[in-house]
């Protein structure tokens, strides 16, 4: 299972255009960027969200519906602030697309093959709610040590805090 597209473009044609190619993909696609669903993870349910970004709550809907494993296509100009951010924030979940003709691609690399082995184990750990000082010790590191390798799995994961590293790590696993 792949990453759920992530699009942003800057009009409705596009959008349809993008939308047309996920649906025959199998997505199911829903107008407008709040999540009514109880279950937390929306990537089984291969569920787009589709819609024009008005402004920053309309962003923050979207960011959260992606980071819960939805899919979205956002119809903004990239190039405005709310663009901006809104493709700021999107790409630290993953590859965000500008062109509705470049279709998300099936074999793309894996997350997990990015980290090596001291970081997966760090982060499995972290995942069954160890905190860093007992995973470090667990994996006979230091706490240095172990804060330097989930540093550097953040990079990796292009995330900006240890628990959307954790949560990156746990939808990538199950995917895979």
């Amino acid at each position: 299972m792949t990453d759920p597209p992530r699009y942003v473009v800057p009009s409705a044609t596009d959008a349809t255009t993008v939308l047309r190619r996920l649906a025959r993909d199998g997505w199911s696609t829903r107008e407008g960027f709040a999540v009514a669903e109880p279950g937390w993870d929306l990537a089984a349910a291969r569920l787009v969200l589709f819609g024009r970004i008005p402004d920053a709550e309309t962003v923050r809907l979207a960011i959260l519906a992606a980071a819960r494993g939805a899919g979205v296509v956002a119809i903004v100009d990239p190039a405005t602030e709310l663009g901006r951010a809104l493709v700021d924030d999107l790409s630290r979940l993953g590859p965000v697309h500008r062109d509705p003709d470049e279709a998300p691609e099936s074999d793309t690399e894996s997350v997990l093959s990015r980290l090596i082995p001291e970081q997966r184990a760090l982060l499995e750990r972290l995942a069954d709610g160890e905190t860093i000082a007992a995973a470090a010790a667990a994996e006979f590191l230091s706490l240095r040590t172990a804060n330097r390798r989930i540093a550097q799995a953040r990079e990796a994961l292009g995330v900006r805090t240890t628990r959307e590293a954790v949560l990156a790590y746990l939808r990538q696993r199950r995917s895979d």
